[in-house]
């Protein structure tokens, strides 16, 4: 007697009341980083380290210049989402350890993160995966392509990390206390929020003309 007959299923032969969706999807998970991922954080490591050259400011006496590091960091968040935003900004604090003179003023080394800049520069891949997380998951698919809204999410990721660990920096490395450090910090207030609007009319513009360029990584495709 066949199968068909008995009603028993062959080997890799599922039965008409057996579903193959199970089966079907998982070879169809996507990678969490592909090869355009990979680019894209590249591409903004490399931005960020060109920003860092541009227009280095002396502010005060604590040795912390006015840079356009933080357009470029919470861009890439804004842009790329938390985790290529985080990546990116990541490798480009790993390449100025290693030597590449892509930090403010053309510095790099371990040396750079005992310096006063040392609290701003390591807030800066925790800002970039704030400010994605906010772009991605509370401002939504709408949220994402108005400035205003964008621009809270990143001015957010600002306030919440860069600043506080940025004074932090200063209070440990020049042993300053809060309210010394705080004056410092103010005088980076106006430059921020001016930079944030850039990227905030920047990115909203972006994601208006590519909507699929911020999305959760490792998401599983929908069914159909």
């Amino acid at each position: 007697m066949t199968a068909e007959t008995t009603g028993q299923p062959t080997d890799g032969q599922p039965t008409a009341d057996q579903p193959t969706d199970a089966r079907a999807e998982e070879p169809t998970r996507r990678p969490r980083l592909g090869a355009t991922d990979l680019a894209l954080i590249a591409s903004f490591a490399a931005l960020i380290s060109a920003l860092a050259y541009v227009g280095a400011i002396p502010v005060g006496g604590a040795g912390v210049p006015i840079t356009l590091q933080t357009f470029g960091v919470m861009l890439a968040g804004c842009l790329l989402g938390p985790l290529r935003g985080f990546l990116s900004v990541l490798l480009y604090l790993a390449l100025g350890a290693i030597g590449l003179p892509v930090f403010a003023e053309h510095t790099s080394g371990l040396g750079t993160f005992t310096q006063p800049s040392a609290g701003y520069l390591l807030s800066f891949p925790v800002a970039a995966l704030v400010a994605g997380l906010l772009v991605t998951y509370l401002a939504g698919e709408r949220g994402k392509t108005r400035a205003a809204v964008v621009f809270l999410c990143s001015i957010a990721g600002s306030i919440l990390v860069i600043h506080p660990a940025g004074i932090i920096g200063l209070m440990v490395t020049l042993d300053m206390s809060v309210a010394e450090a705080f004056r410092i910090d103010v005088l980076y207030w106006v430059g921020d929020l001016l930079k944030t609007t850039m990227v905030a009319l920047i990115a909203a513009e972006v994601h208006r003309a590519f909507p699929r360029l911020l999305r959760a990584r490792g998401a599983r495709p929908a069914r159909s």
